[in-house]
C-alpha cells in the first residue's frame, strides 16, 4: 500500500539532518530502470512559488520524469536565487546517484519558509538514500512528514477489460496549510499502467479537482504545494485513452487514491477534534454550490463553534450569504446531521438531545439546501480548536 505498490517503481527514506529532532527528512522515488517515464505534476497557485516548485516546472516541460527528491524540515520557500541553486543542487545530487539527467528529476520540499537550505546534509544524504532504494515506500512516506502524527499512503489496483491489471500507488503529507486552491500538500502517485503525458496530466487534474480542492482545513494555501504522477507502462497495457471504459477504469482509480490521502490529511490535521462534511445542495449551478460550500468550510466561526460543540445555524446561514451564490435566505434549511435547526432562513424545532449526539461526534456534516436548482458541492474542514492555534503561534 505505498508507491512502490505498482511494479517498477523504488522507493526509499533517511534522516540526513535538516530536522533539529533527527528525524527522518530526505525521501526518493524512482523508476527502477531510472529511466525517464511520463510524469505530470499539479503545483500550488501561490504566487509565492518555492524554489523546489519553479525547477519541477521547468524539470517537467518535456513531460517526463525519472525520479522525485523530497525533503522535510526547510521549504526552500522566499529563498532567491540561492534557493533555486539549492533545488537544481539536489536534482543534480540525486542523477548522479541514479545514472539519469537532472532535467528527469523533480524536487518537493516542505518545512519553514524563507530559511536557506543547509546544503552539507542534502549533500551527503542523497547519495546515501539512493544507495538503499528498494520496497520500502514507507519509508519515503514517513521522511515527509512535518507536523502530521503519521504516515498517509494507499493503493488500488485497476482491472483493463484485456485483463491486465494494473496498479496505483501514492504517499502523501499535510495537516495544515491546506486550502482547496491547488493540491493543499505534497504528494507522489505512481502508476505501472501506460499512457502518454497528457493522459495523465488529465487523469491527475481531474483526481485533484475532485478530492484535494474539496479539503480545507484553515483556508491557507502554502508556497509548495505539489503533486506528482509517474506512468511507467510496466503492466503491459495498450496505451490508456480518453473516451474509453479503460480511461474511466484509470480515472476511478486515480480519483479514490486521492480521496483516501485527502481523507486521511482531514483525519490527521493539526489539533482536530472533529471532521465536518459541507454539503450544499439546491443551488442554482455546481460551481455556486462549491462557492457556498468552501465559504462555510473556511469560516473561522463556523470551525469554533464546531469545537464547541455548538451548532450555531446562523453563522453558516452568514456564511452562505456572503459565498457569491445566489438564493433567497429565507428559502434556506440547514441541518447538523439529521436534526434540521433551520428551514425557510428561520429556527426550526428540534430534538436538543438528538442535536448534541450529533455534535458530539468526531464526524459532523453540516447540510444547507438552498432551494434554488439542482446544483450540489461537497467539502471537508475541520473545527478549529487550541491544538491547533497552539501549534501556529509559534514558528513551525
Amino acid at each position: 500500500m505505498s508507491v512502490t505498490t505498482p511494479t517498477g517503481f523504488e522507493a526509499g527514506g533517511i534522516a540526513c539532518g535538516l530536522k533539529a529532532t533527527g528525524g527522518p527528512d530526505l525521501a526518493l522515488v524512482a523508476t527502477a530502470d531510472r529511466r525517464p517515464v511520463p510524469a505530470a505534476a499539479v503545483f500550488t497557485t501561490n504566487r509565492v512559488q518555492a524554489a523546489p516548485v519553479q525547477v519541477s516546472r521547468e524539470h517537467l516541460a518535456d513531460g517526463r520524469a525519472a525520479a522525485v527528491v523530497l525533503n522535510s524540515g526547510n521549504a526552500n520557500a522566499a529563498t532567491g536565487e540561492a534557493g533555486r541553486r539549492a533545488g537544481r543542487r539536489m536534482c543534480e545530487l540525486t542523477a548522479d546517484s541514479l545514472g539519469c539527467s537532472p532535467q528527469d528529476v523533480l524536487v518537493c520540499s516542505t518545512g519553514l519558509i524563507g530559511v536557506p537550505v543547509p546544503m552539507e546534509p542534502v549533500e551527503a544524504g542523497i547519495p546515501k538514500l539512493a544507495a538503499s532504494l528498494g520496497p520500502r515506500g514507507d519509508l519515503a512516506a514517513e521522511a515527509i512528514l512535518t507536523t502530521d502524527t503519521r504516515a498517509k499512503e494507499f493503493a488500488a489496483a485497476v482491472e483493463l477489460g484485456d485483463g491486465t491489471v494494473g496498479r496505483v500507488g501514492a504517499m502523501a503529507k499535510g495537516a495544515a496549510m491546506l486550502a482547496p486552491a491547488m493540491a493543499t500538500m505534497l504528494a507522489v502517485l505512481t502508476t505501472d499502467l501506460a499512457m502518454p503525458p497528457d493522459v495523465l496530466r488529465s487523469l491527475l487534474l481531474d483526481a485533484v479537482d475532485d478530492s484535494f480542492h474539496l479539503l480545507s482545513v484553515d483556508g491557507c494555501t502554502s508556497t509548495n504545494d505539489t503533486v506528482v504522477a509517474l506512468a511507467n507502462g510496466a503492466a503491459g497495457n495498450a496505451a490508456i485513452a480518453p473516451g474509453t471504459a479503460e480511461y474511466d477504469r484509470v480515472a476511478q482509480a486515480f480519483r479514490r487514491t486521492c480521496k483516501t490521502l485527502a481523507a486521511e490529511m482531514a483525519l490527521d490535521a493539526e489539533g482536530m477534534t472533529k471532521v465536518v462534511g459541507i454539503v450544499v445542495t439546491g443551488a442554482r449551478r455546481d460551481d455556486e454550490a462549491r462557492l457556498a460550500a468552501r465559504q462555510v468550510a473556511n469560516s473561522q466561526l463556523v470551525q469554533c463553534s464546531l469545537n464547541g460543540g455548538d451548532a450555531y445555524w446562523g453563522r453558516v446561514l452568514s456564511e452562505l450569504g456572503v459565498s457569491g451564490a445566489s438564493f433567497d435566505p429565507e428559502g434556506v434549511e440547514i441541518a447538523y446531521g439529521d436534526v434540521t435547526v433551520c428551514r425557510g432562513g428561520v429556527a426550526a424545532g428540534h430534538d436538543p438531545a438528538a442535536l448534541a449526539a450529533v455534535m458530539a461526534s468526531e464526524h459532523v456534516v453540516i447540510a444547507c439546501d438552498l432551494h434554488e436548482g439542482e446544483g450540489r458541492a461537497e467539502m471537508t474542514t475541520t473545527d478549529l480548536s487550541h491544538g491547533y492555534i497552539d501549534e501556529n503561534r509559534r514558528t513551525s
